[in-house]
């Protein structure tokens, strides 16, 4: 057998190694120009540390064998525990607590609880939809993003714990929720890049007050639900009241703000996608029009959408993965060997040999990478929903169906996203006109635990006003 492949990557800097090759404001941009730079797996070292990452559909279906791999809990996520402690996203593997709240929590996020929920859903996006096509001044420029955001929240607190907040119409940008778990998961992100010293010095007084916002709305909610007792089973009554089948165990009172506040943060990859699918649909009006053609014949041009067309609109759901694939809203999640239970340390293969990685590497999935693999997609780059629906579909490569997570520790809420998705998009298809105020805009994203579109600014009306 050949030697393995030297893993590519940018060169460094003596000590500080690839401190510079990565923008801190703008983590996942940087890496997606290293992927495309340097192809289906580089590595970068800051301060001494290495990482890797993977950027092709095929490896990047190798290391999600939960056989050989299994999620990574360190960086970031090691730091957001500082606001949720052992909740699903943050929990260790060996951690008895995941068990215990994936019981608890997943038979409310089944597609039939989700769907249950829909008229709920379909109330806050009939709320955002008016204020776009009634409410604002016409020819009123905004950023979708900030809105969405706003729906995204009301439609997960109503939904999952049962309260409608008012959020769509409040005044000013976003709630104050969304800002908080933007604060925190961008100093997530910074903080094991700085000496901890510097971080108790200058940055733990955001760090602390966003944390404190977040858990502090999810006190309400819990307060808010003992002072009005609904009989609502819903996710919030799991949270407060279930039994784990397995252990006979409750959540602790703080494990359920832990869940709590989890929720509407994995849940805000959410607007980000819808933001994208706007400026997709923009750009490509052909794919407009096929649209509105299939939520006209199958929901009726004046017809109220129901739960039992969402499976039906099947360009909608293509629409809805391409660009579930090209914009990575979800930009990617981590990934290291399961550790030998002979304590053995022989470098762990890829790709049959071609690559080797220590036995204890992490590793970084970067979906920018992966979901634009030139071996697996023609045109990789160009917005095409034909590819993501039917035989097409089904046909591609499980590494690249990946923007959900993978395996046991992949996202609980995806039932939930996927529906939001759909009837959010359907609605807008259906009922706004969009209209970009600068015609030659170019997607540029940044983001901390989600991605999404920057300066993206559009006018809107209702359709065919």
């Amino acid at each position: 057998m050949s030697s393995p492949a030297t893993i590519p990557g940018p060169p460094g800097l003596p000590l500080l190694g690839n401190i510079l090759d990565v923008d801190p404001s703008n983590t996942w941009w940087s890496l997606r120009n290293l992927a495309e730079k340097y192809g289906e797996i580089f590595k970068i070292k800051i301060l001494g540390h290495e990482i890797v990452f993977v950027a092709s559909a095929a490896l990047a279906e190798e290391i999600c064998d939960e056989s050989r791999f299994r999620k990574f809990v360190g960086g970031p996520i090691v730091e957001i525990r500082y606001a949720v402690h052992d909740a699903l996203f943050t929990a260790y593997d060996h951690e008895e607590a995941w068990g215990i709240a994936h019981r608890i929590i997943a038979p409310h996020l089944s597609p039939d609880s989700v769907a249950a929920h829909f008229d709920e859903l379909l109330l806050c996006t009939d709320e955002l939809v008016a204020k776009w096509t009634k409410r604002l001044e016409p020819g009123v420029k905004f950023q979708p993003l900030k809105d969405l955001n706003n729906l995204n929240l009301e439609a997960t607190t109503l939904t999952l714990f049962g309260k409608k907040l008012g959020a769509i119409d409040m005044e000013g940008d976003e709630h104050p929720m969304i800002q908080a778990m933007e604060d925190a998961t961008s100093e997530a992100m910074r903080r094991p890049n700085r000496p901890k010293l510097l971080n108790w010095l200058l940055y733990n007084g955001k760090w602390k007050k966003a944390t404190k916002t977040m858990r502090s709305f999810a006190t309400g909610l819990v307060q808010y639900r003992t002072e009005h007792s609904t009989g609502r089973k819903d996710l919030l009554w799991a949270l407060m009241n279930a039994t784990d089948p397995q252990t006979g165990k409750k959540l602790t009172d703080s494990q359920v703000i832990d869940e709590i506040v989890s929720m509407p943060i994995g849940s805000s990859t959410a607007p980000c996608t819808v933001t994208a699918t706007i400026l997709f649909l923009l750009q490509n009006p052909e794919v407009i029009a096929k649209a509105r053609e299939e939520v006209d014949r199958v929901v009726g041009r004046t017809g109220l959408l129901k739960q039992e067309h969402v499976s039906q609109l099947e360009y909608i759901q293509g629409i809805a993965r391409e660009t579930l694939r090209l914009s990575c809203a979800a930009p990617g999640f981590n990934i290291e060997p399961i550790p030998s239970k002979n304590d053995d340390k022989s470098p762990v293969l890829l790709q049959g040999g071609k690559y080797q990685i220590a036995h204890n590497q992490a590793m970084i999935i970067v979906l920018a990478g992966v979901n634009r693999d030139p071996a697996v997609f023609e045109e990789p780059h160009k917005f095409k929903p034909e590819r993501m629906m039917g035989d097409n579909f089904d046909k591609l490569p499980a590494g690249v169906k990946k923007w959900f997570g993978n395996g046991k520790r992949s996202c609980i809420g995806k039932h939930w996203a996927w529906e939001f998705l759909l009837v959010v998009t359907a609605k807008l298809i259906k009922e706004v006109d969009f209209q970009a105020v600068d015609e030659q805009y170019v997607l540029k994203q940044d983001g901390w635990f989600n991605i999404r579109p920057t300066n993206f600014y559009v006018t809107a009306k209702a359709r065919g006003a």
